[in-house]
């Protein structure tokens, strides 16, 4: 074996080592991502099932704060961005 096949031998072993060192780290940066993207759909998964009852509770606080006139109530669901109008109060006979 010659000096020129011995180099090309060793530059090809050192380049597969320095590929299989980026294959190595870029699997594990891939798994992290999966895990973050899992705990991330399993969060959207868990808060919808929360949903109708955050509805009831936001409809109860607009209802509370539209009834008695409660201006800071009316202000803090404002400040999440949910607004409500007052409906007419209904004549009593």
């Amino acid at each position: 074996m010659n000096t020129l096949q011995y180099r090309i031998l060793m530059l090809l072993g050192v380049l597969a080592l320095v590929l299989s060192v980026i294959n190595a780290l870029l699997f594990s940066s891939n798994r992290e991502a999966q895990n973050e993207v899992s705990a991330r759909a399993q969060y959207i998964q868990q808060s919808l099932q929360l949903e109708p009852l955050y509805q009831s509770l936001v409809k109860s606080l607009a209802d509370l704060a539209a009834r008695d006139g409660d201006t800071q109530l009316g202000e803090l669901l404002a400040a999440q961005g949910i607004s409500f109008s007052a409906a007419p109060a209904t004549p009593s006979r």
